[in-house]
């Protein structure tokens, strides 16, 4: 009975550990199909190298989410993948559909939708676009790495060439 107990217990650790890795997995696919665009945005918004080099570098503990120039450039970003509305607020279904779109999506998109969603409020009595969208992403990415969905810079570079 004890030897059932400690299998069960077992079983229901590595489902749990595989859940997670598997987040933080599609979370790369979603990362490396999304920075794709970050080249064209980043001649639309004067967003420079020195601010972020490749958008795989968002989830570095050594990238800093302050800058109103990577604001206007998320916000560019999210409108080629129709991902916000024109208040530049998430699409809710549009942002959920994106993340199923690609494998597994399904196991994080409505988890990715509400911590999103639960950032925004707390920063919605900011005005300008860019400096509320830039607060966003770094309370999600934030977010994201205490969840542990937030991926590897090397897990993204890894699924890069796949988009």
């Amino acid at each position: 009975m004890a030897v059932r107990g400690l299998l069960l217990v077992s079983a229901v650790l590595a489902a749990t550990w595989v859940a997670v890795d598997g987040t933080a997995e599609v979370m790369s696919h979603v990362s490396a199909h999304y920075g794709k665009s970050l080249e064209e945005c980043r001649k639309e918004t004067g967003l420079s190298k020195e601010i972020l080099e490749d958008f795989k570098h968002f989830w570095s503990d050594d990238f800093e989410i302050v800058h109103r120039e990577l604001g206007c450039t998320l916000i560019c970003m999210s409108n080629k993948f129709a991902l916000l509305q024109d208040d530049a607020r998430m699409h809710h279904i549009n942002m959920n559909d994106y993340v199923k779109g690609f494998p597994d999506g399904d196991v994080l998109a409505d988890k990715l939708v509400q911590m999103m969603h639960k950032c925004e409020k707390d920063y919605d009595d900011i005005q300008d676009d860019c400096d509320r969208v830039v607060k966003v992403a770094a309370c999600f990415r934030a977010d994201a790495k205490k969840e542990g969905i937030a991926p590897e810079v090397a897990m993204v570079e890894a699924v890069m060439e796949q988009y």
